[in-house]
């Protein structure tokens, strides 16, 4: 058990965290309003799990203008879902041995 532990992610371990890259592994992409609500967070907290991943390289910012307003578009990386995958197939383990 002790090496399965060791494969989850403390990235991914907050439950904003969790929904971010829950919500972007299966749209293509979401904007910061789009995550804002379906998470139900705060502008601050969102961003500063953005943020977070972003340094991680897990999601990439897409910035760009729409009818002159600022959009952002968040969408997750390759290296991102490889590291999700590995953690949530952890978490999966950790729970079918504990049955």
């Amino acid at each position: 058990m002790k090496s399965v532990i060791h494969q989850l992610n403390k990235a991914f371990e907050n439950r904003v965290r969790l929904g971010i890259m829950s919500s972007l592994l299966v749209n293509d992409y979401l904007d910061f309003n789009g995550l804002k609500e379906l998470l139900q967070v705060t502008d601050g907290n969102l961003a500063s799990h953005i943020k977070a991943l972003e340094k991680e390289s897990y999601i990439q910012v897409k910035k760009s203008f729409i009818d002159r307003k600022p959009n952002t578009k968040y969408q997750i990386t390759m290296k991102g879902k490889i590291e999700f995958k590995s953690h949530i197939d952890a978490l999966e383990h950790i729970i079918n041995n504990n049955k």
